[in-house]
């Protein structure tokens, strides 16, 4: 009897597509952290070499999020119940080479999968019991680390939003100065016909009484 297909499997799930990355080399990735507790794997991620474990990284912390705001979950009891990348579109490019020739570039991408689920008790307690005995707990580290990680992208995303009003505001102050002070050098032309004209007149009136 065929057992249950990947895509039906329990619990809750987030998903990167178009990744610009091979399905092999996330498969590599993804093999360290299948069957990890949330913060067993997050804390492989952040110290992975490997540059596709930052994109596997925020498809864990998506579907944790996931977990939490849908499924009212508790991110210290969930973990890693399946992973897997999917093969997506190659893209084509070719590359010159000597004597008219051309060699092909195949960039690919892949569709990245992540599904976490919550321990049974059974599983939880023996979970609780080992982390007690080494005297720390690494789901609240884990989640304090996520939770610092959306604080500092929220804070970036507000300092730019700040930045562009601030810019908006140095454009429209300029224009003002630069109005401003075009209509004061054209008061002062105006001043100077003005002064001009009177001079001629004088000297008009000038030589018809001579």
């Amino acid at each position: 009897m065929a057992g249950t297909k990947t895509n039906e499997r329990p619990g809750t799930r987030a998903k990167a597509s178009y990744v610009r990355s091979s399905a092999y080399k996330a498969r590599e990735v993804l093999d360290l952290i299948r069957g990890k507790s949330y913060a067993e794997a997050a804390e492989i991620l952040q110290f992975s070499e490997r540059g596709i474990s930052e994109d596997i990284l925020k498809v864990l912390d998506s579907a944790v999020a996931n977990a939490e705001h849908n499924d009212n979950q508790v991110a210290e009891e969930l973990y890693v119940s399946a992973c897997y990348a999917d093969e997506g579109p190659t893209l084509k490019r070719w590359r010159p080479r000597a004597r008219g020739r051309a060699t092909r570039i195949r960039k690919r991408t892949c569709h990245i999968t992540v599904i976490v689920s919550r321990y049974d008790d059974e599983a939880l307690e023996a979970l609780r019991n080992r982390e007690a005995a080494a005297g720390r707990s690494g789901s609240s580290q884990a989640a304090e680390a996520r939770r610092a990680r959306v604080a500092q992208s929220k804070a970036r995303q507000q300092e730019a939003e700040e930045d562009v009003d601030d810019t908006e505001t140095t454009v429209e102050d300029v224009a003002d100065e630069i109005v401003a002070a075009t209509a004061a050098e054209m008061e002062a032309a105006a001043e100077d016909d003005n002064a001009e004209d009177n001079v001629a007149e004088a000297d008009t009136s000038t030589e018809e009484e001579e």
